[in-house]
C-alpha cells in the first residue's frame, strides 16, 4: 500500500520492467472498448496492462487486484449488459500497475485527480460508465478485500466464469491460497486467465525481504515451477503458456542483490476441469464463431485453432474445450490414444 500509494507517482519511477511488458495486439473492438473508459479511471491505473480472454459474451467475471477499474469497466462492454464483472482490490493510493502494455508518454502529464482511494476511484464512475454503454443498470461491482480470503467479501463458491489477474499475485505473500481461492469460487468448466512475474530459481532471503524488489515485482515472483506443483494440488489442469516475455532490471543495485536469478513476465491459463470431462485425446475443429477470432484462435503458445483444420489434441485439451465456454466453438471428436498430438497444453 505505502510502496504504490505514496512511493511511485509516475511510470519512470519504476526500476525495472517487470510490469510494463508487451502483450499481444488488441483487436479493433478491445481498443475501442478502452477508449469509453474514464479519464480519472484509466490515469489512476497508471502504467497498466490488459489481461482479456476470449469469448466472453454474459460471462460473470472476477478480477482480483481490479484498482481503479480500468480493466472492469473495459471487461463489462465485452461481456454485454447479461455478463456482470466483480473488481476487488486491496490498495489505497494513487497508482495501480501490471503486465501489458506501455506506460504514458513521459511528454503527456498525467491528469490530476483528488486523492482517494482505488475502490472509491472505481466505484464513483459506475453510473458515467452505464449511461456510456447504454446499460439500463450496472453490470460492475467493486469490493475492498484481499484475494487470499475472498470468502471474506462475501464471493460464493462456483459464482464466475472467468477470474482474471494482472502482475498482482506476485504481491501476495501466499499465492496458494490465492490460487485455491479462485479454484473455488469458479464454476466447474471456468478459467484463470493471469499474468505475472516467475523467477529461474527459488529466490534468497536477500531478495525476499527486499522491500523495494517487493514493490517492483520481482521479490514475490513465483519459481515457475512451483506454479505447475501449486496449481496441480489445488485442483487445476496443468497451466497452459498464453506468452512470456524477459524482464530487465536497469538498476546496478538490484542487479547485484538479485545475482544470477533471471525474471519472466508471462500469462498463464488454467481450468478447472470436471472430472466428467476427462477422457482419451482428440480431433477439434474451431468454427470461427469468436468475435475478433474468426479466422483463427490463438488459444496458448502450442496450440492456435483455424476456422475449419481439424486439430489433433491430448487429452487435457479435449476436456478443456469439452468442458469450458468454448465447448460451443468447437466440433470435438474422440479418437484413439495413438493419434494424439505429441504437445500438450503445457
Amino acid at each position: 500500500q505505502d510502496y504504490y500509494g505514496k512511493e511511485l507517482q509516475k511510470s519512470e519511477d519504476l526500476k525495472t520492467n517487470a510490469c510494463v511488458t508487451s502483450a499481444r495486439p488488441l483487436s479493433k473492438a478491445v481498443r475501442d472498448a478502452l477508449e469509453r473508459v474514464h479519464e480519472e479511471v484509466v490515469a489512476r491505473y497508471y502504467g497498466c496492462g490488459l489481461v482479456i480472454p476470449e469469448c466472453l459474451a454474459s460471462c460473470r467475471i472476477l478480477d482480483l487486484g481490479s484498482g481503479s477499474g480500468r480493466d472492469c469497466y473495459l471487461l463489462s462492454q465485452l461481456v454485454g449488459e447479461q455478463g456482470h464483472v466483480t473488481g476487488i482490490d486491496m490498495t489505497e493510493g494513487q497508482v495501480r500497475r501490471g503486465a501489458g502494455a506501455s506506460p504514458r508518454p513521459p511528454s503527456i502529464p498525467p491528469p490530476s485527480f483528488p486523492s482517494s482511494s482505488q475502490v472509491e476511484v472505481a466505484k464513483k464512475h459506475i453510473a458515467y460508465h452505464m449511461d456510456k454503454f447504454g446499460y439500463q443498470k450496472p453490470n460492475v461491482e467493486f469490493l475492498q478485500g484481499y484475494m487470499e480470503k475472498l470468502g471474506d467479501a462475501g464471493l460464493a463458491d462456483e459464482s464466475y466464469d472467468i477470474v482474471i489477474s494482472n502482475c498482482v499475485i506476485n504481491l501476495a505473500p501466499d499465492k496458494r491460497a490465492v490460487l485455491r481461492e479462485a479454484y473455488r469460487v469458479l464454476k466447474p468448466g471456468g478459467e484463470m486467465y493471469f499474468s505475472d512475474v516467475y523467477a529461474s530459481q527459488r529466490l534468497s532471503e536477500a531478495v525476499r525481504k527486499h522491500r523495494v524488489l517487493w514493490g517492483e515485482c520481482l521479490a514475490g515472483a513465483l519459481y515457475w515451477r512451483d506454479l505447475y506443483s501449486i496449481a496441480e494440488e489445488v485442483g487445476f489442469s496443468p497451466p497452459c503458456l498464453v506468452t512470456a516475455s524477459p524482464i530487465s532490471i536497469g538498476d546496478k543495485e538490484l542487479e547485484s542483490i538479485i545475482g544470477d536469478c533471471r525474471f519472466v513476465s508471462a500469462t498463464f491459463r488454467l481450468f478447472k476441469v470436471p472430472g466428467s470431462s476427462r477422457a482419451g485425446p482428440g480431433q477439434v475443429i474451431y468454427n470461427g464463431g469468436i468475435m475478433g477470432h474468426e479466422q483463427e484462435l490463438v488459444f496458448d503458445a502450442n496450440f492456435t485453432f483455424k476456422e475449419g483444420e481439424v486439430v489433433d489434441v491430448d487429452a487435457e485439451m479435449a476436456a478443456i474445450l469439452r468442458s469450458s465456454r468454448f465447448a460451443e466453438e468447437f466440433l470435438i471428436r474422440a479418437v484413439g490414444a495413438n493419434a494424439a498430438a505429441p504437445q500438450g497444453c503445457c
